[in-house]
């Protein structure tokens, strides 16, 4: 797929088949996720992959995502501060890891949906305690992915009139 077939047709989808993600496609996904780029290239990141149902079941009550309850491999997107050259970056290395992620996952045929945590304390606490997360580690981002069960058309989102030319009018 062209990256820009693939950015103009890359949609949130909420509903999976019971079929795993292949190992093959999983590494495929976090090798794009540590391709992206990062502040002084410090890739301050951690990824917590996650396939236990019993484990997945736990991030259903989080406030609209009991669909996780049906995807078959989730990777926690985790910041880790420490890791900074330039202080208070992590949160645009994590989007940047996440994103590719996403694509990276579009491509090969994934459905993924992306759950904010950070900078929601109590999804950030849920996150830690299901994993186990150190306290210095902030859980950022969960993605959800699985074989897809339902096909969400691309949606033509350009709006020029948020385009401002040398200055805000």
């Amino acid at each position: 797929m062209e990256t820009i077939k693939a950015i103009m047709t890359r949609r949130s989808i909420r509903s999976w088949t019971t079929e795993p993600v292949a190992e093959t496609e999983r590494k495929t996904i976090l090798e794009a996720a540590m391709n992206a780029p990062s502040a002084a290239d410090a890739r301050p990141w951690h990824f917590v992959a996650v396939d236990d149902p019993g484990t997945i079941a736990k991030f259903t009550g989080m406030g609209g995502t009991e669909m996780l309850a049906e995807a078959t491999w989730l990777v926690v997107v985790c910041g880790d501060p420490s890791k900074e050259t330039y202080p208070g970056f992590w949160p645009q290395d994590c989007s940047c890891a996440a994103q590719n992620m996403q694509l990276a996952a579009h491509d090969i045929g994934i459905g993924c949906v992306w759950i904010a945590v950070h900078p929601l304390e109590e999804r950030v606490r849920l996150c830690r305690e299901v994993l186990g997360a150190p306290d210095a580690v902030v859980p950022f981002a969960l993605l959800a992915m699985g074989v897809p069960n339902e096909v969400v058309p691309p949606d033509y989102r350009y709006d020029a009139s948020r385009v401002h030319l040398n200055k805000w009018p």
